[in-house]
């Protein structure tokens, strides 16, 4: 079971508002209406037009910032990450049934979903904006689980956030912390879900 942004496909927010901010003004700007809690409420199946409404209402000096994310999301996503990508072709080599579990925006997972190959090769992605709740709240990773009748415990989670992997610990899968693809091959030799060499 994969997470997606930051494990195999690059994201970088600061893209969004190159059209309405200096770059150098971008990260103040992210710190000042906390971004990512902003962006969270998305993925956990709030509506963009909700989202910029209550945000412009908080910071109204910002309505054009605030604006820009949800116009300019897709170029936030800049490819695939090509070394974990091979991971997961060596895993479908393999024949290990391969997931996907993700926080993501629903208006705007459609577009990934259609752009990157790498997505076509999961059985299933349960996306969080589409089931109303995100990680690491325990009920998404219980909802991949149920949906796709998985025994936890001989299940791997690979995610880039420790407090993901927590979760999904917590939830009795066996959470693997993504650093690089070198340690993500080994930790899944070291399982014995590829083989040397693979």
């Amino acid at each position: 079971m994969f997470d997606l942004g930051g494990v195999l496909l690059r994201w970088d927010p600061h893209r969004a508002f190159h059209d309405v901010l200096e770059p150098g003004d971008v990260q103040p700007f992210l710190d000042e209406v906390d971004f990512h809690a902003w962006n969270h409420v998305h993925d956990s199946g709030g509506r963009f037009v909700d989202g910029v409404a209550a945000l412009t209402e908080r910071f109204p000096h910002r309505a054009a910032a605030i604006a820009a994310y949800p116009r300019n999301q897709h170029l936030t996503v800049t490819g695939q990450m090509d070394e974990p990508v091979e991971v997961v072709d060596a895993l479908d080599r393999a024949g290990v049934r391969l997931l996907a579990l993700t926080n993501w925006s629903a208006e705007t997972f459609p577009w990934a979903r259609a752009t990157f190959p790498v997505l076509q090769r999961f059985e299933g992605i349960v996306v969080s904006g589409e089931e109303g709740v995100a990680k690491p709240d325990p009920r998404l990773y219980g909802v991949l689980i149920d949906r796709y009748g998985l025994s936890p415990a001989d299940t791997v989670f690979v995610d880039d956030r420790q407090v993901n992997v927590d979760a999904a610990c917590g939830v009795g899968l066996l959470g693997l912390l993504f650093v690089d693809a070198a340690t993500l091959r080994a930790d899944l030799w070291r399982l014995g879900l590829l083989v040397v060499g693979d």
